[in-house]
C-alpha cells in the first residue's frame, strides 16, 4: 500500500477527542464574554510544524509498508548523543539509510524530534513501524527524540515539542494519553534512556498531554517544498 507524501500526511482540522476537549473553554468564553476573550481561547491551540521527508533529504521508500491502526503512543531515543543540533537532519538521513540496510522499507519511526524541538516526518502514520527488539510494533505510533538520554538531558524545547506531538496524536487517532509508554516497557532495552523515561514513568508526560488537550486542539502544519528546505537549511546553519 503506497500513497503520496501529501496524502499520507493529511490531517483533519479537528478530531472528536480534540473537539470535545475544547468544548468547556469555548462554552465558558461564549457565555457573555467579549470577542477579545474568544480570540484568546482560540489562540491557546498549539501548532506543530512538521518538516516533510523530501525537505529533510529522506530517500524513497524501499519495499512494502504494512498498514496498521494506531492504538498507543510509544517514545524512543536514538541512543547516540546529539550535542550539535546542526547535525540533526544528517543524523535522520543516516538513520533511514541504516534502517533500510536492515531490509526495512523506511526509517522505523513516524515522527522525529531534534534537540531544538523541530519536528520531522518519518514513515506514514498508517504504516506499521519496525524494531530490532522483541516486540510487535503494530498499533504503536513511534516517536523518536534524537539523542542518548542515558547520558544527556532532554532539552526543554524537545520536551515541549514531544508534548505537542503526543497531544496531536492523541486527538487525531483518538488514543488515550494513558497509553504513552517508552520502548523499554515493551522490550529488553534501555531506550528511551533514563532521563526521558523518568518523564514517562512518573506520569509527567501524560499529565502535560492531558493539560494540553484541555486547553484546545493541537494542529499539525507540514513544511514541504521550498518552505521545508529553507527550514532545514536554517537548522543546518545553526540559525533555527
Amino acid at each position: 500500500m503506497t500513497v503520496s507524501e501529501s496524502e499520507a500526511g493529511a490531517t483533519p482540522a479537528f478530531s472528536r477527542r480534540g473537539f470535545l476537549a475544547a468544548l468547556p473553554g469555548l462554552a465558558a468564553t461564549l457565555n457573555g464574554a467579549p470577542q477579545a476573550s474568544i480570540l484568546r481561547v482560540a489562540g491557546r491551540a498549539a501548532n506543530i510544524e512538521c518538516i516533510c521527508k523530501r525537505a529533510w533529504g529522506a530517500g524513497p521508500v524501499q519495499g512494502t509498508l504494512v498498514s496498521h491502526e494506531v492504538r498507543r503512543l510509544t517514545v524512543h531515543h536514538s541512543g547516540k548523543a546529539l550535542r550539535d543540533n546542526r547535525r540533526a537532519p544528517s543524523r535522520f538521513r543516516a538513520h533511514q539509510r541504516y534502517h533500510q540496510s536492515l531490509g526495512w522499507p523506511d526509517i522505523a519511526y513516524h515522527f522525529l524530534i531534534d534537540r531544538h524541538g523541530h519536528t520531522y516526518k518519518g514513515r506514514p502514520s498508517w504504516a506499521r513501524g519496525d524494531t530490532s527488539t522483541d516486540y510487535d510494533p503494530s498499533g504503536h505510533l513511534l516517536i523518536l527524540c534524537e539523542g542518548n538520554f542515558g547520558n544527556q538531558r532532554v532539552s526543554q524545547s524537545q520536551e515541549r515539542t514531544l508534548v505537542r506531538v503526543l497531544a496531536w496524536a492523541s486527538g487525531n487517532f483518538d488514543v488515550d494519553p494513558g497509553t504513552i509508554r517508552g520502548h523499554r516497557d515493551f522490550a529488553s532495552t534501555a531506550c528511551p534512556g533514563a532521563d526521558l523515561y523518568r518523564l514517562i514513568d512518573g506520569g509527567h508526560l501524560e499529565h502535560r498531554v492531558r493539560k494540553r488537550l484541555r486547553r484546545g486542539v493541537t494542529s499539525k502544519k507540514e513544511l514541504c517544498g521550498r518552505a521545508g528546505r529553507r527550514r532545514v537549511a536554517a537548522i543546518e546553519r545553526g540559525d533555527a
